[in-house]
């Protein structure tokens, strides 16, 4: 609220550079608030997905969670009015890279009630293919999202 207050003292005072200075680092506040969003999101997605790989089951509630997981990335990572996506295919892997090491530490504390260390469970799992799933399924996701709006 504070940067709006701010603009607006800009704009009145014809300090236009400035404003379309601090226009600029707003939208660069907003798009990672979503990309801080969507990477929670893959962080869900992932630890369920590493505990289905582990554990080669799953649960209804694995289940729900990584399609919600899904449903709020494909939402969040949307561009409204410009069309388009936040993060592009290339951005989401390194965003899904950046969401593994939280969601591999969640998932030791779950998988097997909690009896492997986060390195151990590593090695009971294709984080490679973890990662291009889940890529996948995100870009499914938002396939899906584009047909039905």
């Amino acid at each position: 609220m504070e940067e709006l207050y701010q603009l607006r003292t800009y704009i009145e005072q014809g300090r236009y550079t400035d404003a379309l200075n601090l226009i600029g680092e707003m939208e660069e506040m907003s798009r990672d608030d979503k990309i801080n969003k969507i990477v929670s999101f893959m962080e869900i997605l992932l630890l369920h997905l590493i505990k289905q790989a582990a554990e080669k089951r799953t649960t209804r509630s694995w289940d729900v969670s990584i399609h919600n997981c899904l449903r709020q990335i494909a939402r969040i990572n949307k561009r409204r009015r410009s069309g388009g996506y936040y993060l592009g295919e290339e951005e989401l892997m390194e965003s899904l890279a950046d969401a593994w090491p939280s969601a591999l530490e969640l998932a030791s504390l779950e998988a097997f009630e909690g009896r492997y260390e986060a390195g151990e469970l590593a090695g009971m799992v294709d984080e490679k293919g973890l990662k291009q799933k889940a890529l996948d399924m995100i870009l499914d996701a938002q396939n899906a999202d584009r047909i039905h709006t």
